[in-house]
């Protein structure tokens, strides 16, 4: 799952170009969290751009980059059931 968790759906992904059911559901949910979590927080080589446009990244390329189900999950977490990261500032 960690190694695939950088495919696509469309099969633009890496490191083997897999497509689809191809790609374990698994590693589908952890692509998910992965652009979460790395959009919403600052790290040393670009600052946080914060959920909400993680958020819209994920409802504008789902289906083409990203699971939809998957997707649809995520957003239900965030924008129904008031989800919430805690971001840490690195030090």
């Amino acid at each position: 799952m960690v190694l695939q968790h950088h495919e696509r759906m469309n099969g633009f992904g890496h490191p083997r170009g897999l497509k689809g059911d191809n790609i374990l559901l698994e590693a589908r949910i952890l692509a998910i969290s992965d652009v979460v979590e790395a959009m919403a927080s600052p790290l040393p080589y670009h600052p946080a751009a914060g959920i909400a446009a993680a958020l819209e990244e994920l409802d504008k390329y789902k289906g083409i980059l990203y699971d939809s189900q998957v997707v649809e999950a995520c957003l239900k977490l965030f924008r129904e059931k008031g989800y919430s990261l805690k971001i840490l500032n690195p030090a």
